[in-house]
């Protein structure tokens, strides 16, 4: 049976951010997820963790300036220098949290640069994090988007991900297999999650294409849920989505997995 994260940064935002592992705990969630933590102190994070003996799925790394639109700097000419203090800024919230994965986020290359340019730096980068993180037993994931919902992301497709995956040669950089960007991406999400499950750390899903609940929308969960099963997935798969209303109101669909 699959195991959910609910992802904080998007569920359970009808209260402050630090009262969400509450909620996210009540609502019978083992796990949990989200975008950024670095608005809070590691122990202001690690600390509901464990009152309520919940499991860090995932987080993002430093990512730029998000309230003004950055979406990750790993493949930014420029900002190399703060992508490596993102790495030291992030080492400390892992070792607070014991997540197992992080996400290296790409963002937005100008529109004018040189492809093979932008390639190499972001290679060079996710190399760094690989070897930043290995260290300390951690993997890193980075994360197919799709063009409708972040128009000029650099990473769009999965097997652009693999190929890098595969000349990196690291084995902690890890397909972060998002259900929604794929479908919006490609389709064919069932047979893309079969062909390239070897390189999957981690999952995430939504709703297509309005990004709310799962069971609404175009994509039939269940039977995703039973491929899921069926591949020998382990880990967690992270709730990304934008509740339609209140969070607690669209949970039917969790009440076969709660608390697992």
């Amino acid at each position: 049976m699959p195991k959910f994260a609910a992802n904080l940064s998007m569920m359970f935002t009808e209260v402050p951010f630090l009262e969400r592992f509450a909620a996210a705990h009540e609502a019978g969630f083992t796990a949990v997820e989200y975008l950024l933590p670095y608005a809070f102190k590691p122990e202001e994070v690690a600390a509901p963790l464990a009152k309520y003996n919940l499991k860090q799925a995932l987080f993002n790394l430093p990512a730029g300036n998000w309230d003004k639109g950055d979406r990750g700097v790993s493949a930014i000419p420029g900002r190399e220098a703060e992508f490596e203090k993102g790495l030291e800024t992030a080492l400390a919230y892992v070792k607070a949290t014991n997540v197992p994965i992080v996400h290296l986020m790409a963002g937005y290359p100008p529109k004018d640069a040189d492809r093979a340019d932008i390639e190499k730096l972001y290679k060079k980068n996710l190399a760094k994090t690989a070897d930043f993180f290995a260290a300390h037993g951690v993997m890193v994931g980075i994360e197919p988007i799709n063009q409708r919902s972040m128009p000029g992301y650099f990473l769009r497709t999965i097997a652009q991900a693999v190929d890098y995956i595969k000349e990196l040669g690291r084995p902690n950089i890890r397909l972060q297999f998002d259900f929604f960007h794929a479908q919006m991406e490609e389709g064919c999400v069932s047979l893309k999650f079969k062909e390239y499950f070897d390189f999957v750390g981690h999952c995430q899903l939504a709703g297509v294409p309005d990004r709310h609940e799962p069971d609404d929308g175009e994509l039939d969960y269940d039977y995703i849920y039973k491929l899921v099963d069926a591949s020998g997935y382990a880990g967690y798969i992270g709730c990304e989505y934008n509740p339609a209303g209140k969070t607690v109101d669209g949970l039917k669909w969790f009440e076969p997995y709660k608390n697992k």
